[in-house]
C-alpha cells in the first residue's frame, strides 16, 4: 500500500458518518489532523470521540454491524477505498487503548509480536536493537532493561501502558491513536505519559481521546469538541488550536462545556 506525503495534513475526514446497523453514531464529521502534532478529541460520554478515533485505523471494521460513509484520507488516499488493506492501515496507524493490555508474554516478546506477525525476520541482534529502541522511545528502557524475559503483566499500571506504547511503535507507524490512555492511571503516571507524548510528537502524529479537559489543555496542540445532536449522533462542534478553543471558543456550546455549565 503506497502513500504519498505531499499533503499538508496527515489525516483528513470528509463528511464522515459511522453507523452501527441503522443507528448513526457519528454525523458528517470533517476536520484535519496536522503532522507531528497532538490532537485531542473531547466531549461528553457517547458523543462519538472513540468511534471517530477507531475509524482512523479501521478498528470499527471488527464490529460486524459497523459501516462508514464519507472519507478518511491518509496523505490523500481514502482509507476506506476497496483496494485498501485494513491490516496495512493498522501497521501505519497504531493504537493504544484505555486499559493497558500487555500480552501474557515477556516484555521482549510483547515488543516483537507485531513485527513478527507482519513477517519481519530480524537477526537476534536486530531483535534486541528493536526492543531497546522501542522501550527507550517509550521511556521504559531504564525500568525494564534487566527484566526483558519477565512477563509484561508484572509491571505497574503506568509501566504497562508505556509497554503498550512501545509495542505500538515496533511496527514503525506514522500515527499513534490513544483512547483515554491515562484514565486508569494515577497523577504521576499520567504526567509521565503526557511527557512521553511530547517526546513522541517529534517523530509521530498523535490523536488522543480524553475526558480530562485539563489534560487536553496541557498536552495537545489542537482540540476537537464533539457533542450529540437531537438524534444522539455525534457531531463536531468546534475544532481549532487548543489555546484558542479554551480561551476564546467560537461556539456557545463549547464555552458552556469547558466552563462546566453542561456535560
Amino acid at each position: 500500500m503506497a502513500y504519498t506525503t505531499n499533503g499538508k495534513f496527515t489525516l483528513e475526514t470528509n463528511k464522515l458518518s459511522i453507523y452501527y446497523g441503522k443507528f448513526r453514531a457519528v454525523k458528517e464529521v470533517t476536520f484535519q489532523i496536522h503532522p507531528q502534532k497532538i490532537t485531542a478529541l473531547i466531549g461528553p460520554s457517547g458523543c462519538g470521540k472513540s468511534t471517530v478515533l477507531r475509524a482512523f485505523n479501521r478498528m470499527n471494521d471488527l464490529i460486524p454491524v459497523a459501516r462508514a460513509e464519507g472519507e478518511i484520507l491518509f496523505h490523500g488516499q481514502n482509507l476506506y477505498a476497496p483496494d485498501v488493506d485494513a491490516v496495512q492501515v493498522r501497521r501505519r496507524i497504531g493504537m493504544v487503548f484505555q486499559k493497558a493490555n500487555p500480552f501474557p508474554k515477556s516484555i521482549r516478546d510483547n515488543i516483537l509480536y507485531g513485527p513478527k506477525i507482519n513477517g519481519w525476520k530480524g537477526s537476534k541482534e536486530e531483535e534486541e536493537n528493536l526492543v531497546e529502541a522501542c522501550l527507550r522511545s517509550a521511556a521504559l528502557w531504564d525500568d525494564v532493561k534487566d527484566k526483558l524475559d519477565q512477563s509484561g503483566l508484572g509491571l505497574s499500571g503506568g509501566q504497562q501502558q508505556r509497554l503498550c506504547i512501545a509495542r505500538a511503535l515496533a511496527t514503525q507507524p506514522e500515527v499513534i491513536l490513544m483512547d483515554e490512555p491515562c484514565s486508569a492511571l494515577d497523577p504521576i503516571s499520567t504526567l509521565k505519559i503526557e511527557e512521553l507524548m511530547f517526546e513522541l510528537r517529534r517523530q509521530y502524529t498523535i490523536v488522543i481521546v480524553t475526558h480530562n479537559m485539563q489534560q487536553a489543555q496541557r498536552a495537545s496542540d489542537y482540540t476537537a469538541f464533539f457533542l450529540m445532536d437531537q438524534d444522539r449522533a455525534g457531531q463536531l462542534v468546534e475544532y481549532s488550536p487548543t489555546n484558542d478553543l479554551f480561551t476564546n471558543p467560537k461556539d456557545k456550546r463549547t464555552e458552556d462545556y469547558i466552563s462546566g455549565r453542561f456535560g
